[in-house]
């Protein structure tokens, strides 16, 4: 037998040391060629590194949230073959998954922590056999939503690879377990001690990095203005029930996209970058518009390139590719760069009111928060109207106070009178 070591690749670009993120395998494991073994994180994606061969693992170089340098070991391997010592990198034709680049809220996006939540230990679905204290592999939207549901992860069979535990196998467990749910009501109010650490690595350290830079470098203020969009939604469902069945279907977020550029045109200071350590500002024609989704794996921002070029249909067909992109971690890094200002949404968990932060280096970011109808009065009648407010935050470094009010009041004169987002 022999032992083949794994080196830390070169993934490129100047990339002197990576994060160790997940393993994907322990000591003892048999892995076979091209099984991942474990996750790491650059600056810009998340890259998976696989087995170049098959063996038994005997060695691991590093636990995760370890920074560690390109060629350093990271992984033995037990071979079969001769007694000496074989070296390899990594192979460099990696997969990777995208890190977006800065992160805010998220776009209409239904979290799975949603659910109601459930009396601890009710359901008996089919058990595991794991340790007490051993952690299977599950994300933190996982690990949530079985919190929420009262789920012991440590039961639930994983269907993902290397046996992570996916939202579909939480549904399994309870589905499964209906049948014994026989535990007394009195078990909902039951006293809880249980702890649960969660290691800050990974997509959500950088998150956190991004956020916090983000705070301490803008100079943030908010706006907040409320948007009658009774007549932007009649016309959106005018339009889907005459156009829904051969162009798709529109949700507000490509009438706001269009709102976007048209304001832009009398407010180009808000399309801007800012260098802060260059105190440089670039002012950009084109409109590449970052929108906000949430991902299993933490906050991405897709974005929408040449929003200016764009139809309606043809931005809500974008908006989907790129959400469905991100939340599926397939989206490119150049769909995640790039972004001259961010849309951001809860949809209908949008809240009253919000305080979205800064995408860095843009100097403005237009929350959407949700509809609700209301008794507005209008011309003397008290009518029922849908109202949305729109909380935008900006960078005060290089916008003013006036400029940003005037910006997003012209961006509700749009929504207001729909028929001007299309008159040149």
């Amino acid at each position: 037998m022999g032992t083949h070591v794994i080196k830390m690749p070169d993934i490129g670009e100047g990339i002197a040391e990576v994060e160790l993120s997940q393993w994907h395998v322990k000591v003892g494991d048999l892995v076979v060629e091209d099984q991942v073994l474990a996750d790491v994180m650059t600056d810009k994606a998340m890259v998976d590194i696989p087995s170049p061969v098959h063996g038994k693992v005997i060695a691991l170089g590093g636990q995760p949230g370890e920074v560690m340098a390109v060629g350093s070991v990271l992984i033995s391997i037990e071979v079969e073959g001769a007694g000496n010592l074989k070296e390899s990198a990594a192979p460099a034709a990696v997969k990777e998954a995208p890190v977006a680049p800065k992160v805010e809220a998220a776009v209409e996006s239904k979290p799975a922590a949603a659910a109601a939540p459930r009396p601890a230990a009710v359901c008996q679905g089919p058990i595991v056999a794991r340790e007490a204290d051993e952690r299977p592999l599950a994300s933190p939207a996982v690990r949530k939503h079985a919190l929420d549901l009262g789920i012991q992860l440590r039961l639930v069979r994983g269907s993902g690879p290397a046996g992570r535990v996916l939202h579909e196998d939480l549904e399994t467990y309870l589905a499964q377990g209906q049948s014994n749910a026989s535990a007394p009501a009195a078990a909902a109010y039951a006293q809880r001690h249980d702890e649960e650490q969660i290691q800050v690595i990974g997509m959500r350290r950088k998150i956190a990095q991004r956020m916090q830079d983000a705070t301490q470098r803008a100079a943030h203020f908010s706006y907040v203005e409320e948007i009658d969009v009774t007549a932007i939604e009649e016309l959106r469902a005018h339009l889907n029930e005459k156009h829904g069945a051969s162009r798709g279907k529109l949700t507000l977020l490509p009438f706001l996209v269009r709102a976007l550029v048209v304001a832009l045109r009398d407010f180009p200071q808000m399309n801007a970058r800012y260098d802060d350590e260059a105190q440089v500002i670039t002012r950009l024609g084109a409109v590449h518009v970052g929108v906000a989704t949430q991902s299993d794996v933490g906050l991405m921002v897709p974005v929408v390139r040449h929003a200016e070029a764009r139809s309606l249909w043809d931005s809500a067909a974008e908006i989907s590719r790129l959400a469905n992109a991100a939340r599926n971690g397939k989206a490119s890094r150049d769909e995640l760069s790039g972004s001259t200002i961010t849309l951001t949404s809860l949809g209908a968990l949008g809240g009253i009111v919000s305080t979205p932060v800064l995408n860095l280096p843009e100097v403005a970011i237009v929350g959407v928060n949700k509809i609700v109808e209301r008794p507005m009065v209008v011309k003397g009648q008290v009518v029922i109207r849908k109202m949305m407010n729109l909380s935008s935050s900006f960078d005060h470094r290089v916008v003013d106070g006036m400029d940003a009010a005037l910006f997003i009041q012209a961006i509700r004169g749009l929504l207001e009178q729909p028929a001007t987002l299309f008159v040149e």
